[in-house]
């Protein structure tokens, strides 16, 4: 299954032009927003200006910390730990303590280094906002607005999400290569996929494709199916076996070196009723409208609008999951969400998926999922799009 020619493989990691340009940009948006620094917590922030890539997040018990200033480049407040990988990282202003120490994990040496930064709004930035969270104890943030009286905690949640959802050439081409790795893999599952098996035993003949391929893993996937067509798709796989006229959907998230893909595809077994085919000729239609709508000026809502209104026209009864689409890069899902009510223009250099859904009849639903970059002049597919005709598998 590995053999298939696809595009060329990406190098690993970044120059340091790139995450000099990163921290530009980043500095530009902290001084119009009057920010003295910004104090990031998160994986994916961490990574985006250091390119420290570890799988060593997975464990919660340590806190890590970076403080991207309003001159010169990031400094790390780190577990001591993780000092040799950050060593290898662009960043050469490391500080650490031996952590876990539960009663002061850091905080001391972060409040110490805050200190030493200039001062000239007076306002220290955190991801505080819409899709942000903060990876540290609750007692510790609020250890920290105790001490920096001479500090203003405040939101910089928008800025890191304007910042990160346009990709640079270099992350364009990681993601481009992990939704040709996926789409290969969806194209050969046929090939190991059949009548008698379960959800969960094609899922994971098809995590083992994925890997062969070149993925480094997947993290989510996820399957559902029913007889003429389906109605949870978070929750799979389960151990139903699938059996003649069942629909089963597809939903990966699979990485290479730090980036997502996010695109679903649909199966049918023994065979397809009319109404499922309509269904799915529907929403094939309607990621179509929405390729077409997606251009720098149009809004996440000119996209949503374009594909609803050929599920409405198809029948829809509606759809339930919130949105249809959304920001895609180093995490698997980000920002912006592709509804009604967003607005949010698009720019070039922005990935998105486009994922309209409807229920077709009650509980049934039909999914579909592309990835796309926003160029210049329009769109571009970064997964090889699905086929036209609902796959039939014997």
């Amino acid at each position: 299954a590995g053999c298939s020619l696809i595009m060329s493989k990406p190098p690993r990691g970044f120059e340091q032009s790139e995450f000099e340009a990163r921290t530009e940009r980043a500095q530009q948006l902290m001084r119009a927003d009057e920010i003295d620094a910004m104090l990031l917590t998160t994986e994916a922030h961490v990574r985006y200006f250091s390119g420290f890539l570890t799988q060593f997040w997975q464990s919660p018990t340590r806190p890590w910390f970076l403080l991207i200033p309003l001159t010169g480049k990031p400094i790390a407040v780190i577990p001591t730990i993780g000092v040799a990988g950050m060593q290898q990282s662009w960043i050469d202003d490391i500080r650490s303590w031996s952590s876990p120490q539960p009663q002061d994990d850091g905080i001391s040496l972060l409040l110490s280094t805050i200190a030493e930064l200039p001062r000239r709004f007076g306002r220290l930035g955190m991801t505080l906002g819409k899709e942000s969270y903060l990876r540290m104890p609750a007692r510790d943030y609020r250890h920290l607005e105790t001490e920096l009286t001479d500090l203003e905690l405040v939101d910089c949640a928008e800025l890191m999400l304007e910042l990160c959802s346009k990709k640079s050439t270099a992350e364009v081409e990681k993601i481009r290569y992990v939704c040709e790795l996926a789409s290969d893999s969806f194209n050969a599952l046929p090939g190991f996929a059949s009548l008698g098996q379960s959800e969960r035993e094609i899922l994971c003949s098809m995590r083992k494709d994925l890997l062969d391929r070149g993925a480094d893993h997947t993290p989510y996937i996820v399957s559902a199916s029913g007889q003429d067509g389906y109605g949870d798709i978070i929750m799979g796989p389960t151990d139903r076996i699938l059996e003649d006229g069942d629909i089963m959907i597809i939903d990966t998230g699979t990485v290479f070196d730090g980036y997502f893909c996010d695109f679903d595809r649909n199966y049918a077994f023994g065979h397809v009723s009319d109404k499922t085919c309509r269904a799915y000729e529907t929403v094939f239609r309607s990621t179509d409208a929405g390729f077409a709508a997606a251009r720098p000026g149009a809004t996440t809502t000119d996209v949503w609008q374009a594909m609803w209104s050929i599920l409405e026209a198809g029948g829809a009864r509606g759809n339930d999951v919130g949105r249809m689409g959304h920001g895609l890069g180093s995490q698997l899902t980000e920002w912006p969400s592709l509804t009604a009510n967003d607005h949010t223009p698009l720019e070039a250099g922005m990935v998105i998926t486009l994922e309209p859904g409807m229920e077709f009849e009650p509980g049934k639903l039909m999914v579909h999922e592309e990835n796309i970059l926003i160029t210049e002049s329009g769109a571009e597919m970064l997964s090889k799009r699905a086929a036209a005709e609902l796959p039939v598998i014997i």
